[in-house]
């Protein structure tokens, strides 16, 4: 293993070994390979998981293996891999995310030399072909309940603006914030403004983590210049009636519920303004 990385690689896994090995590969092939550490956190997955990855890495790749002793979620189980990172710079990176080969040394380069920017996260493309809204604006109350139910329908104009569909995915912008699934950090700045919030199990931490980043003066870019390939399977989709039957939906809810209530002054001050 590279004794001083530049980048410190988490990858999160949670019964889905063949996908990080997958992740893994990708990253064992980025052009700047020899500069990165990759820390896989086997989020107590209770499954073939631990043993399959063992097996199937060997030890001649620069590979650290942890394991949790319980479920501590997105939030949790990142964080935990940020600890024992030696890199200045963080890539949070999902299992069923692979990275084209010259895409960490554009992120780097970009970040490297930007002192305004704290995040950034490269463009996604699902297997479709199809261009993932990975930039959103920051949501209301209301934009998450239109999102799930048929008002989406009545309010085209509010999901255009939320989810950003008339911004070019072609373009590198400051955005509110950008999905979890891919986000390369300054490991300072994020242990400076602590982490992820673990109170958010899983969803709604990479807003939260975006918010407090735009706070503290700092910037969040998207950047399509790196491209990464995602699967289109998402945990959190559903409409609220999927509440009764999918776990994940419920646990959607209850951290849109949690971050509202976290958030609430600022955006009931920004509301007042406009």
């Amino acid at each position: 293993m590279n004794t001083s990385p530049k980048i410190s690689a988490i990858i999160l896994n949670y019964k889905t070994p063949h996908e990080t090995l997958a992740c893994v590969d990708a990253l064992l092939a980025q052009t700047i390979s020899e500069e990165i550490e990759i820390i896989i956190v086997d989020n107590d997955s209770r499954d073939s998981s631990v043993e399959i990855l063992r097996s199937l890495l060997g030890k001649e790749k620069p590979i650290k293996l942890m394991q949790t002793e319980k479920n501590i979620g997105f939030s949790g189980g990142n964080n935990l891999g940020v600890k024992t990172a030696s890199g200045d710079y963080i890539l949070i990176v999902n299992p069923d995310t692979t990275l084209e080969k010259d895409s960490l040394e554009k992120m780097f380069n970009f970040l490297n030399s930007r002192d305004d920017i704290a995040i950034v996260g490269p463009q996604l493309v699902f297997p479709s072909g199809t261009i993932r809204d990975s930039y959103r604006t920051f949501p209301t109350i209301l934009d998450i309940i239109i999102k799930r139910t048929p008002l989406s329908i009545f309010f085209p104009k509010r999901m255009r603006d939320y989810l950003q569909w008339d911004k070019s995915p072609y373009e590198t912008r400051e955005v509110d914030w950008l999905v979890g699934a891919c986000m390369f950090i300054k490991k300072d700045f994020f242990e400076k403004i602590g982490g992820f919030d673990e109170r958010f199990f899983l969803f709604f931490d990479d807003t939260d983590l975006c918010k407090r980043c735009r706070l503290n003066g700092k910037k969040v870019v998207y950047f399509p210049e790196a491209k990464g390939h995602d699967s289109q399977n998402r945990l959190s989709s559903g409409g609220m009636l999927s509440f009764l039957w999918k776990k994940t939906v419920r646990i959607h809810i209850i951290s849109a519920i949690k971050y509202f209530w976290k958030w609430r002054k600022i955006l009931a001050r920004k509301a007042s303004l406009q």
